[in-house]
């Protein structure tokens, strides 16, 4: 045993982590990398505080025997009806107060909106997210954030390397020569993997309703294995697919 948590057993861990042949390094970021990177964290950021404020609100609201369903759009739509003066539910000091909530959670809209037009401008510039987008499920929040973490592919052996570095792949439990295969890892960028299953979420869904070969495959695993999972699998699919587009060079095609 090293010893204690300090700057030098620090060091020391880092120099000895850098002589070890099974350890992958990561690639140092571009500044266009970072400029995405930033837009991204800080439209997190604000989406965050978005859900607190609403959650905020509705709990106040509560307090009054005024009780709204959950979703920003539920409150952003019943907050100038409360506001209304003809409307005696609530009392004139809160109204103030809910007013102050109100000008906030139009300020954090105006603010995502300016992310979301930020990243979009700068999707179209890129060829890689371009071509990232032909991919069933990924629009430009996703290829963005995908051309953030993996860039053009060429650090990683296979599609599987990039499903594997963002936690989509199954976890192993194994010994003794038995292999036990659980969930999934949820190993590496946890923002970009919720995008993508959130981007299948949306592929699955309207896999219903149409009958190509991937529709036809993603509606035999929504009836054998259930819609969550089967979202999961295609997030993971469409991991790979959107590795093997870097790579390439060439736009995704179904056939």
């Amino acid at each position: 045993m090293i010893g204690n948590k300090n700057d030098f057993n620090d060091a020391f861990a880092i120099a000895v982590a850098a002589r070890q042949a099974h350890i992958k390094s990561v690639g140092i970021k571009s500044i266009e990398q970072q400029d995405n990177q930033a837009q991204h964290k800080a439209r997190s950021l604000a989406i965050g505080q978005r859900t607190a404020l609403c959650n905020q609100a509705r709990g106040l609201l509560a307090e009054y025997g005024v009780c709204l369903p959950r979703g920003v759009s539920t409150v952003r739509k019943n907050i100038p009806i409360l506001l209304d003066d003809n409307n005696e539910e609530l009392s004139g000091v809160f109204k103030v107060t809910l007013r102050q909530l109100a000008e906030q959670l139009a300020s954090l809209d105006a603010s995502i909106a300016v992310f979301d037009k930020a990243i979009i401008q700068a999707v179209k510039n890129n060829d890689i997210c371009k071509r990232l987008q032909s991919i069933p499920g990924i629009g430009p929040m996703v290829s963005s954030a995908y051309f953030n973490e993996i860039v053009n592919g060429s650090a990683y052996r296979k599609g599987r390397d990039v499903a594997a570095s963002l936690g989509l792949v199954p976890k192993q439990h194994s010994s003794g020569g038995k292999d036990v295969l659980l969930g999934i890892s949820k190993k590496g960028n946890n923002y970009l993997r919720c995008l993508m299953v959130q981007g299948s979420q949306s592929v699955v869904t309207s896999a219903r309703k149409k009958d190509d070969k991937l529709s036809q495959w993603l509606n035999r695993l929504v009836e054998t294995r259930g819609h969550n999972r089967a979202c999961v699998a295609y997030a993971d699919k469409m991991a790979r697919m959107a590795w093997a587009v870097t790579v390439s060079g060439e736009e995704y095609s179904l056939s």
